[in-house]
């Protein structure tokens, strides 16, 4: 399988090799003979077996993960800061308009979420840079990611890409990429980068439906009796049967023995939950999502709350930052150099208020932070001057 196929899912059309082809019946040279009886494979239906993203977003355990990905980060603040060439020394500065609001037909937090959303979902996450006659940008657009090809020269450089009918040189994208694979220009998402696991959770749900509620499925009965009975006898039981107890939960009347059995099939008889929960923690693995924030419980682990936020800690240096670090580094890129973007991500690594000023707190009296600070990375407005009272003379 190419590499191209490999990020897409899709089957590879090359020649086969030997080794193939001595795992199948197609005649090669090392088979002679099934050249000359002219033996043919039996003919097999050929399916699409490929998951795309909105087959993958159609699972509630994937649309959940995505989810969990984009809310955590539209909530998060942006600070920008500059260094000073000579000292080294980095300051926070007024966060510049094209950072405050880089589109502006969205807001900044939909702005993060259709770059969130495509990064999860695609692996890659494309942005057009719109500038003015005097070359300073002036409007960010995200593009679909679905829509964009990348075209390369012969040492694999990017040239261009193609988004609609139209053309744009790579001064004009700003490309963000989830996992970077050697040799491509494209990134790899989840979604493509585990098609087997994610086609096999779509089976499950289909055939969970199909069995319990489609055609052709558990039957809710069965008509015994210990009487031979013929076709048409069998046919007219079976028929009466239908006419009083289908859907209209009329008197049902027997005869010739027959007796009524009802077929029950619990879910976890059946195995479904087990199944369901297996897939839940497969997806929670991949997208690198805790499960107690997929709402799902891991068997034979208790959850306490000091587990738990250990676990949302692992969750943002682990998973949320690969997202986190790449939208800084493009966000960046839009700034004159020496200036540098970054997500506070303070209030996620101390979840509770309680810890989150117990910390304050020690940075207070440690001396390193002053109250005016803490008061801004809380975003609380300056504390005003309180009036002096002078008693009376």
């Amino acid at each position: 399988m190419g590499l191209r196929e490999w990020l897409t899912g899709q089957p590879s059309l090359a020649v086969p090799t030997a080794a193939k082809r001595a795992e199948s019946l197609e005649p090669g040279p090392n088979k002679p003979h099934l050249a000359a009886a002219r033996v043919q494979p039996p003919p097999r239906e050929k399916t699409d077996r490929s998951v795309s993203m909105g087959k993958a977003l159609s699972l509630s355990m994937v649309y959940r993960a995505v989810s969990i990905h984009i809310i955590s980060a539209k909530q998060l603040g942006i600070d920008v800061s500059r260094t000073d060439a000579e000292t080294g020394e980095e300051t926070t500065i007024p966060t510049p308009t094209i950072i405050r609001r880089p589109n502006p037909f969205a807001s900044r937090s939909q702005f993060i979420e259709q770059t969130v959303g495509s990064l999860a979902g695609n692996g890659n996450a494309y942005w057009r840079l719109q500038r003015d006659d005097a070359g300073n940008l002036r409007n960010v657009e995200v593009l679909n990611p679905l829509d964009i090809v990348i075209r390369a020269d012969r040492n694999g450089h990017v040239d261009r890409y193609d988004y609609r009918g139209r053309t744009y040189k790579p001064s004009e994208i700003e490309h963000l990429t989830l996992l970077r694979v050697p040799g491509s220009a494209y990134g790899l998402g989840p979604i493509q980068a585990a098609q087997s696991e994610l086609a096999g959770a779509l089976d499950l749900r289909d055939h969970a439906h199909n069995f319990f509620l489609g055609p052709g499925g558990q039957p809710t009965g069965i008509l015994k009796t210990d009487s031979a009975l013929t076709t048409e006898t069998a046919n007219s039981i079976k028929e009466r049967w239908d006419q009083t107890q289908g859907g209209t939960r009329g008197i049902a009347v027997l005869g010739h023995g027959v007796t009524y059995s009802p077929v029950f099939v619990s879910p976890r008889d059946a195995q479904f939950i087990e199944s369901q929960e297996f897939t839940t923690t497969q997806i929670a693995r991949l997208f690198g999502v805790p499960a107690s924030l997929m709402l799902a419980a891991v068997e034979g682990n208790s959850q306490t709350y000091s587990n738990v936020e250990q676990d949302w800690i692992g969750y943002v240096r682990f998973s949320l930052m690969q997202y986190l670090i790449e939208i800084e580094d493009a966000l960046t890129n839009l700034l004159p150099r020496g200036q540098r973007v970054r997500f506070n991500i303070d209030a996620l690594l101390r979840s509770d208020t309680k810890t989150r000023y117990e910390a304050h707190e020690i940075a207070i009296r440690a001396g390193f932070l002053t109250v005016p600070e803490v008061r801004d990375l809380e975003k609380y407005p300056p504390l005003r001057p309180q009036p002096v009272n002078e008693s009376a003379a």
